[in-house]
């Protein structure tokens, strides 16, 4: 008996090792993300860009966002507009803000921690979650190959103090196709296709589709990059 479950120990554990060495390192796959997507020098270079997204539900009015992003001053700025109506979101520092539109004048109100949390990690996200994942702190572990809508990806978790990522890449290309989003209990899946090259050069998904745990309808974002272009200061004020 005893030989036996000796047995079954090596064979376990001969599995186990053959699964990690047959692994590819999380590093390949990031950068054959970035090879694909214009190259590791291009991104490199990106210290601000300027995203417009307008998103279509079935059940919901649409809406548009026009973000704007200074890496080197951690500062993201979002002004999301619905029924006409302009609302403000930005973080710069260790300082975050909400603009409320009442009548013809904003009211500003202090963002909490937990959201300019999830603000300052938006500052990457809608780009890459991955970009420059050590020095924020982020642990990124390859999970294995597997299938997605009839096509192989390699899957990698990425994992912060407050959020995890799972990001799904087509093997074949290195494009991110879908990226589950999990943060303060709402799990989001969002899938990426439509890849086009900016005027900076690196390609980007122009469309993408979103659901959520909370509410549980897809809804269609179209989005369009520029990136280097000056953020204005007035942007950043209270």
């Amino acid at each position: 008996m005893k030989k036996v479950i000796s047995l079954t120990m090596v064979f376990l554990l001969a599995a186990t090792f053959s699964f990690a060495q047959n692994r590819i390192p999380v590093d390949s796959i990031f950068n054959k993300y970035y090879n694909a997507t214009g190259g590791k020098a291009l991104w490199d270079g990106v210290q601000s860009y300027n995203l417009k997204r307008s998103y279509v539900a079935a059940s919901a009015a649409p809406y548009a966002t026009d973000i704007s992003v200074s890496i080197p001053e951690s500062a993201i700025y979002k002004s999301k507009t619905i029924m006409n109506r302009n609302f403000v979101y930005a973080v710069k520092g260790n300082e975050g803000w909400l603009k409320v539109p009442l009548g013809n004048k904003m009211d500003v109100k202090d963002l909490s921690q937990s959201e300019q949390g999830s603000m300052r990690y938006e500052l990457y996200d809608v780009l890459a979650p991955f970009i420059n994942y050590q020095n924020r702190g982020l642990i990124a572990t390859t999970v294995g190959t597997e299938m997605l809508n009839g096509v192989s990806v390699n899957q990698v978790e990425l994992q912060g103090r407050d959020v995890k990522y799972n990001l799904y890449f087509d093997a074949a290309t290195g494009l991110l196709v879908r990226q589950k989003q999990t943060m303060a209990g709402v799990e989001t899946v969002t899938d990426f296709s439509n890849y086009a090259k900016s005027d900076y050069g690196i390609l980007y998904p122009t469309k993408l589709v979103e659901v959520n745990s909370r509410d549980k309808k897809p809804v269609t974002i179209t989005s369009k990059v520029s990136v280097n272009q000056t953020v204005s200061p007035e942007l950043f004020k209270r």
